[in-house]
This record gives structure tokens, sequence and C-alpha cells, in this order.
């Protein structure tokens, strides 16, 4: 039997990240499994590639985040954009708290993997096999686009990003999963999304057959903010507000421009593009 920690979308959060490995090494699971988006916007950084990679980590795929920080360091940005802004500054204030190796690693994520598993054969991606970004896989969205995660020799499919447990088929009866999120869960219907508990999935498969667990697990937000302001993290009075009340800010332009322009970010990103100019 082999029981699979199934983490997506941590974001930074530390404290959350913990509780949920607590939680997981005490369901004595066998290996796990991270779906991406381990940083940005928390606090979080290499402390949190080493706690990963001191479990039977067997799976990392890289998320769109993962993507958002190398493109932030790279100045891959239109600086007149706020949310351009938004990244490329939590991506440099990431910059100076990863290790080479740590950075190293990030770019050498695959999107997609694939794992045999007693019989049953898994493929494993953020989001679609070949796009770790886009809403095509929203709880809400087609079957077509569901199916897209799976071909005709995989038995289940496991995705993340849409920080949403869910679990479907596909139109062959093949299974999906997706495991929620450890740091920043997500409902629409505003009674599910008052429960901000970190979310995560235990994937047991024995003998062929496969069971889903889905969790949740209580941490210290409190905690979390403070070590937020203890790190001196950009947009923590963001960062605080999506961890009292779930809400994100990645597209609140004007909210963004203002914050931007209080705290003088853009001149921030630029310094930091002139001095790593290669």
């Amino acid at each position: 039997m082999t029981k699979i920690a199934l983490l997506s979308d941590v974001h930074g959060n530390q404290t959350a990240l913990e509780a949920v490995v607590a939680d997981a090494l005490a369901e004595s699971v066998t290996e796990f499994w991270f779906i991406g988006d381990l940083i940005m916007p928390g606090p979080g950084a290499s402390q949190l590639f080493t706690m990963l990679k001191e479990l039977n980590l067997t799976v990392f795929v890289k998320g769109n985040w993962e993507d958002c920080f190398l493109e932030g360091i790279a100045g891959e940005i239109d600086v007149t954009r706020p949310t351009d802004i938004y990244i490329a500054r939590l991506a440099h204030f990431q910059f100076e708290c990863l290790s080479d190796s740590d950075i190293s690693f990030i770019k050498d994520l695959p999107l997609h993997v694939t794992r045999q598993v007693n019989g049953l054969s898994v493929g494993i991606s953020h989001n679609l096999p070949t796009k770790n970004y886009g809403p095509a896989l929203m709880p809400s969205a087609s079957q077509n686009a569901f199916d897209e995660l799976l071909t005709d020799k995989l038995d289940i499919a496991v995705y993340g990003h849409v920080h949403h447990p869910l679990m479907r088929y596909s139109n062959q009866d093949q299974l999906i999963i997706n495991p929620g999120s450890v740091g920043q869960p997500f409902a629409k219907w505003h009674a599910l999304g008052r429960d901000l508990r970190a979310q995560y999935a235990i994937l047991t498969i024995d003998g062929g057959l496969a069971e889903v667990h889905y969790k949740k697990v209580n941490y210290d937000v409190d905690r979390e903010i403070q070590l937020a302001k203890q790190a001196n993290l950009p947009y923590v009075e963001l960062y605080q507000l999506q961890l009292e009340t779930g809400k994100t800010h990645t597209h609140d332009t004007e909210r963004l421009w203002e914050i931007n322009q209080r705290f003088d970010y853009v001149r921030d990103v630029e310094t930091f593009f002139a001095k790593n100019k290669q």
C-alpha cells in the first residue's frame, strides 16, 4: 500500500506548510508529491525547499508562481503595470532569501510528470500538462478541459492551481484529483469561503484501487502574520488580508498602484534590474 500526501499552492505560507506536513506524517504517508506554487506572495523562502527536501518527496512540478519568480528576476515585466511590479518586487524579495541551488532547482522543474504506483499510472501537473497558468481547470470548467489532463494511458490525473479541492472523472471514467491549497484556500461560495484552514489530500493506492482522503488542518495564522512582518515582506498588508479573509489582490490594479506609489516599489524594481543586468 502506498499513501501519498498531495500538497499544492503553499504560496510562501510556512506556518500552514508546517501544520500540513505534521498532519501528513501523523497519517503515516509513505511519500509526498508537490504540485507547484511553493513561493510568493508569503514570506517563506529557502526554508520551504529545505522542509520538503527533508521528506520523502518524489514529485515536484513547476507552478505558475515559480515561473513568475523567474520572470520577475529576469526583468520580463512591464513596469507600467501594477501587477507586474507586485510580482517583480516579491520576486526580488525571494531572490535575496533563496540560495543559488534553490533558484537552479526552480529553473529545472518539469511541468508534468508521470508516476507508476501499484499498477496505476498517474499524471501530475500544476494545471494543464503543457500550461501551468490560466483558468482552464476551474471547478466549473467544461468537461473537455478536464479531459485534456489525461491520455488513454493514464488512470489518474492530479493537478493544483485553482486552490479548490476537487474530485471528478474524465469522459472515460479516469479519476481527476485536486488537493486544494495549503496556503491560500479558495471557494467562490461565501459560506464555504470562510473556511481558511490549510488543505491537502492523501492518495492511497493498494493493488490497483485508489482512495482519496481530503483534509483540512488548522494552523496559527497570527504566527504567520508575525513571520511576514519580521521578514519585512513587501505588500505585507495585502498578505495579512489574504490570510484573514481569503481574498487575494494580485489583479487589484487600483490598490496595487496606490501601494506601489506609497512605498516607491517601481523605483525598487528598476534599481534591482539595473544592479542585476547581465
